[in-house]
């Protein structure tokens, strides 16, 4: 089996049923590719698809079968379009979105995004390290939400 991660960059390939998954949603390219490369530092063979901006986000996984569904979705919360606070209220008032942990990350430590963030319906809010080492140890506690994927 290839132990490669998968990475589908703005959803440009299928959900097979029943694989977990971990959905991104992060605009910047370079947050993006340090939290993959420290999620699959943690799961080598973890399967992560993204969206760029909310909007792409809010429509993919709007269409997704209930088979189909994420294990963990991280979003970041200043998204252009639709922003992860937007997300989750859009997500919270889909039923077969409610058991899957929501994680946001941003660069902003605003109680009040925070605040707004965990009362609809997020796991968690992380402020996105500065270092390396930081975001190795936030991927795994990131992980950690994700029963379906063990490191």
């Amino acid at each position: 089996m290839n132990n490669q991660p998968m990475i589908g960059t703005d959803l440009e390939f299928k959900i097979t049923e029943g694989t977990p998954y971990i959905f991104l949603a992060e605009d910047d390219v370079d947050d993006q590719s340090l939290l993959i490369e420290a999620l699959t530092t943690h799961a080598e063979s973890l399967i992560i698809h993204t969206a760029t901006n909310g909007k792409k986000a809010a429509v993919f996984l709007e269409a997704l079968a209930e088979s189909s569904l994420p294990c963990l979705i991280v979003l970041d919360y200043n998204l252009p379009e639709i922003d992860g606070g937007e997300l989750l209220q859009i997500l919270s008032s889909i039923e077969r979105f409610h058991s899957i942990p929501k994680v946001v990350w941003s660069t902003s430590n605003s109680p009040k995004y925070q605040q707004i963030c965990l009362q609809l319906g997020a796991k968690a809010y992380f402020v996105k390290p500065n270092d390396v080492d930081g975001i190795r140890k936030l991927a795994k506690e990131m992980l950690s939400f994700c029963d379906a994927i063990k490191e």
